[in-house]
């Protein structure tokens, strides 16, 4: 048992009672951390929009899926939600220290035909499987197609998308082993309101195997 004991006696909430932003502030603060999606995709007129996304996460790997939820503003679609809607298109640059202030000014709400990339210092870069440009400086690049796009209510769509091709900078997925250098990449974190977090230490478990002898046999139920 940890030092903290256990649920009983602790905070116990329906969220039912509770107003959608407080829901918003308890999933945020207790489901962390969580990887940053920094989506680009195509404006009408060409421009590149830039946008973080916290919710986040990769789905499937047959077929390779993320899921991304995007939120409307007021009542209308937000950029990347209309741009994907329109294009079937996006790329999910992820979100490394060095890049993690850049990330920041991408959440400035800059209208719908003008480009993030430029006030945050970041440059586009031509994609191989896709016509929206990844972001150079990220060190890993998600090529995506729309795959499934779900309307969740007036204010949320469930974006499920195709990764059709991954590209990372140098040094940080070894050609031969596939596996991930993380020291290479120093992905940032986000956690809730104003914070994130780097990694810090890390630690391994070995998944144990089922062994009778060890943890006893099966538990049955009677019919």
């Amino acid at each position: 048992m940890s030092a903290g004991g256990t649920l009983e006696g602790g905070v116990d909430l329906a969220l039912s009672d509770l107003s959608q932003k407080d829901c918003y502030k308890v999933l945020c603060s207790v489901v962390i951390p969580r990887p940053i999606a920094l989506v680009t995709s195509l404006a009408p007129n060409g421009a590149v929009n830039a946008a973080p996304f916290s919710f986040f996460n990769v789905f499937s790997e047959a077929p390779p899926l993320v899921v991304l939820g995007l939120q409307s503003r007021e009542g209308a679609m937000k950029d990347t939600t209309a741009n994907v809607r329109r294009t079937g298109e996006f790329v999910v640059n992820l979100v490394s220290e060095d890049i993690a202030e850049a990330m920041n000014r991408c959440a400035i709400d800059f209208p719908p035909d003008v480009g993030e990339l430029a006030y945050a210092g970041l440059t586009a870069a031509p994609s191989r499987d896709v016509a929206v440009p990844a972001i150079a400086e990220a060190p890993v690049a998600l090529e995506c197609r729309r795959f499934m796009m779900v309307n969740v209510s007036v204010e949320r769509d469930l974006l499920i998308g195709e990764v059709l091709r991954v590209r990372a900078r140098p040094g940080i997925i070894d050609p031969e082993t596939l596996y991930m250098d993380v020291d290479a990449y120093n992905p940032v974190a986000r956690l809730f309101g104003n914070h994130y977090a780097k990694l810090g230490e890390r630690f391994s478990m070995t998944r144990e195997a089922y062994d009778p002898a060890l943890h006893g046999p099966a538990e049955t139920t009677d019919a």
